[in-house]
């Protein structure tokens, strides 16, 4: 009987513990940035986004979790031929983001292998129609030509293109050395132009510093030469003034001589009396002739009568 109890006792937690983890299995927890597709009885039931979901047990499971971040590839290089039948191999990167998780689940078996082929097929058919030169420089040309084609292509999917990138374009080797020995000819070229140039503004330096040089100096003669005309014309300006000014205090000297005389009260013979007296310093002088006006004769011979009255008394 206990043994029995005991037994039933141990069936019934067993089957709580069943029930249990029944129920914590139909409890999903659906994260931020992901979905899940539902399928009841193998046949598409619900998506589910973020957030507490419960499915029915037994009949129900997750078919697919899908991320719906935005989601880089980086494909290997593909062999591809230009228009002037140069092989190359360029390597794709392209940025893709789920946008139906449905349409993601059963729309294609394996969608980035399908991403994959398409890109390839995509990138040959614009390459084909371009020459290697438009190739190599027009990268983002066939950036948006293949990103367009891409969408297009992939939206029956669930999936949205972003954007498609050219990581690597790789010519034949042939072709490399080509493109290095063009490359260090242009490089040469470059730097016989420029060194060329640098030449051509050395001289035309050194010209313009001669020129201002020669302006420099002519400027400086003409300062020098006005200058010392300025100097000739002051010093003459100077010495005129001091003629001047020794011609007026000569003459303000006679007129203050006349003016005292006149003062004093002298008569006609006095002044008689001082032109003998100048005459008389004039004499002294170096002069060969000397003029006497009738005036002074004949205060002379009235001086000479009255010296020998003197003698003749004395004797």
């Amino acid at each position: 009987m206990n043994f029995e109890l005991g037994f039933g006792f141990l069936g019934v937690v067993l089957l709580l513990l069943v029930i249990l983890l029944v129920f914590v299995s139909c409890v999903k927890i659906v994260p931020q940035a992901q979905a899940m597709v539902v399928e009841r009885l193998g046949a598409y039931l619900d998506t589910w986004h973020v957030g507490v979901h419960f499915k029915t047990p037994f009949i129900d499971r997750v078919a697919k979790k899908v991320i719906l971040k935005e989601q880089v590839v980086d494909f290997p290089p593909q062999p591809v031929i230009t228009k002037d039948n140069v092989t190359m191999k360029i390597d794709t990167v392209v940025f893709f983001q789920i946008t139906d998780s449905k349409l993601y689940t059963y729309g294609v078996e394996n969608p980035i292998m399908a991403i994959e082929n398409l890109t390839a097929t995509t990138l040959r058919n614009i390459i084909g129609d371009l020459e290697l030169d438009q190739t190599l420089t027009s990268r983002e040309t066939i950036n948006t030509k293949m990103r367009a084609a891409l969408d297009v292509a992939t939206d029956p999917w669930g999936i949205k293109v972003n954007r498609v990138e050219l990581k690597n374009i790789i010519p034949p080797a042939a072709i490399q050395d080509a493109m290095e020995k063009q490359m260090k000819a242009e490089r040469e070229r470059r730097e016989a132009i420029l060194r060329a140039e640098g030449e051509k503004k050395s001289i035309i330096l050194v010209a313009e510093g001669k020129k201002q040089s020669a302006i420099l100096d002519a400027e400086a003669d003409k300062q020098t030469a006005i200058l010392h005309a300025e100097a000739e014309k002051e010093r003459q300006i100077r010495e005129a003034e001091g003629q001047a000014e020794a011609i007026l205090k000569v003459q303000q000297a006679n007129a203050d001589g006349i003016r005292m005389i006149k003062e004093a009260g002298a008569d006609s013979a006095v002044l008689q009396i001082k032109s003998l007296e100048a005459f008389a310093k004039a004499a002294d002088g170096k002069a060969t002739k000397i003029i006497i006006p009738s005036e002074i004769q004949s205060i002379a011979g009235l001086v000479k009568s009255m010296a020998e009255i003197v003698d003749e008394q004395k004797s």
